[in-house]
């Protein structure tokens, strides 16, 4: 069952923040976007579609200071970025003895204030329940002015009654939440394109979950390269999203596909089912008009 939620007053109306996994493609050039555009305004433009993003590329590397800055400069105050720890942090020494590269991160990422929504502790695969500890003092260690989201990947987490609710228990205890990524729909067949077979070999194929343990679950949904098929494969978290909303708990969803190539828009049609049914929920901005591409 779900969590009791932790009230938070917002100086906002009801809100679903969605988005993807990154927030410039190739593809969505002339599509989604204006093209050319310089790099420095593509996430202004990125947010123009979608009201969140994840920061993967911080996983590789830690951002300059003044790079992060010109996030900020791009974005409204309650645009949420969740930004994966680096892996010299979760999959290089496993969250332990983490204070350099930790303080480092943290200095890089100040300038963000309020748009850095989570911070995203990814584990790696082989992380399970004997690493719990490292987990617990982590979380106890790290500065309680962010909140954290953490995602797991080893089976025994999902499969086994007893390293769901440890696991639970450490995260509830600190407050943070446990982000589930779920692939079972683009699992439900063999791939059909040349992305959709690369995925295959890559992301994890875990059950679904889909409980929230704080006031601000985060979501990520693989789908498939088909619209379709894509959409039809999110009714259920348009449904557990309806019931977040209803509860007084603030969701992100982060919508991907293999290719990411229809990603924004698909983002701003989760948003749209779910406002279908909670007519009180603050629209999304509205993206600015692309000119169609040229020859010329």
């Amino acid at each position: 069952m779900n969590r009791p939620v932790r009230r938070t007053a917002y100086h906002f109306g009801m809100r679903l923040h969605v988005g993807c996994a990154m927030w410039s493609l190739k593809s969505w050039q002339g599509r989604f976007v204006a093209h050319p555009l310089p790099s420095r305004e593509r996430l202004r433009a990125y947010a123009g579609w979608c009201n969140a993003v994840e920061g993967n590329t911080t996983f590789y590397a830690t951002p300059a200071r003044d790079t992060v800055e010109t996030w900020a400069q791009q974005t409204d105050p309650d645009f949420r970025f969740v930004l994966k720890l680096p892996k010299v942090i979760t999959h290089e020494r496993r969250l332990v003895a983490v204070e350099d590269p930790l303080r480092i991160f943290l200095n890089a990422i100040e300038p963000l204030g309020p748009r850095a929504h989570a911070l995203w502790i990814q584990l790696p695969g082989s992380f399970g329940p004997a690493d719990l500890p490292a987990v617990e003092t982590f979380l106890r260690q790290v500065p309680t002015s962010y909140r954290y989201a953490v995602e797991v990947r080893h089976p025994a987490f999902f499969d086994d009654p007893r390293a769901t609710a440890q696991l639970e228990g450490v995260l509830a205890a600190a407050d943070a939440e446990w982000v589930p990524f779920d692939t079972t729909v683009f699992f439900a067949k063999l791939p059909t394109s040349a992305a959709e077979r690369d995925a295959w070999t890559k992301k994890p194929r875990l059950p679904r979950r889909s409980h929230a343990l704080t006031d601000r679950p985060i979501i990520r949904y693989l789908g498939r390269d088909a619209v379709t098929e894509t959409v039809e494969g999110w009714q259920h978290w348009v449904d557990v999203t309806v019931g977040w909303l209803q509860e007084g708990r603030a969701p992100t969803v982060f919508v991907h596909t293999p290719d990411n190539a229809d990603a924004p828009e698909l983002a701003r049609r989760f948003h749209d089912a779910v406002r279908a049914r909670v007519p009180q929920l603050e629209p999304l901005p509205e993206p600015d008009p692309v000119e169609p591409l040229t020859l010329f």
